[in-house]
């Protein structure tokens, strides 16, 4: 997982509450259980005007150009910016997957659903809690905003504002720790237990 460092990028505004996860990845492309390849797919039915499936060449669908995501403007943008309950409905974790791989680092809402919450941060994506006062001001900014994990601020149009984050989930995210990166800094006291209990049980 990359390190997650400040960073400078424009907002795609997703002006919707409670988008659950079928929204953000539809079911018919979670049979691959790789965590590549689904950014294609990010909000798949909002995003085209006909169905998808997998396998499909997405380059000659059709596009929904009132979807903002289909908007010149946002077609670099790393932060998402959304309303109440995001990630609601089923634990899929396809879809941090999914928003990872488009190239989403960071989104910002007043609530997140809590399996999604934490499946972001396993993902490498900063899920950032602001109040709904905040929120109609950041999606009103046009200026970039500027993420800055170490100091908890958000800075845009001329305001910064900053946010809570739990302390050990922030120290991953600066380090570019997973799950599976964490049970590898114990490697050495995994082999020397596996050792001693081989001995110990030889003929297990």
């Amino acid at each position: 997982m990359q390190k997650f460092t400040t960073f400078t990028s424009i907002a795609v505004p997703l002006e919707r509450a409670n988008v659950d996860t079928d929204a953000i990845i539809p079911k018919q492309f979670l049979k691959s259980i790789k965590r590549s390849g689904f950014g294609v797919n990010l909000f798949d039915e909002w995003r085209y005007l006909n169905h998808g499936e997998i396998g499909m060449d997405n380059s000659k669908r059709p596009l929904n150009m009132d979807f903002v995501l289909n908007q010149v403007k946002y077609q670099s943008a790393k932060i998402l910016l959304t309303r109440e309950n995001f990630g609601c409905g089923s634990s899929r974790e396809h879809a941090p997957w999914a928003l990872e791989d488009y190239g989403f680092k960071a989104i910002i809402a007043p609530s997140f659903a809590d399996i999604f919450y934490n499946n972001c941060f396993k993902n490498g994506i900063l899920p950032i809690v602001q109040d709904n006062g905040v929120m109609d001001e950041l999606f009103t900014s046009s200026d970039k905003i500027v993420i800055n994990l170490d100091a908890q601020s958000i800075y845009t149009n001329g305001k910064t504002y900053l946010f809570e984050i739990d302390s050990e989930q922030k120290r991953r995210l600066i380090n570019g720790l997973d799950d599976i990166d964490l049970t590898l800094q114990y490697v050495d006291d995994i082999k020397a237990f596996e050792k001693d209990y081989f001995n110990k049980y030889s003929w297990l």
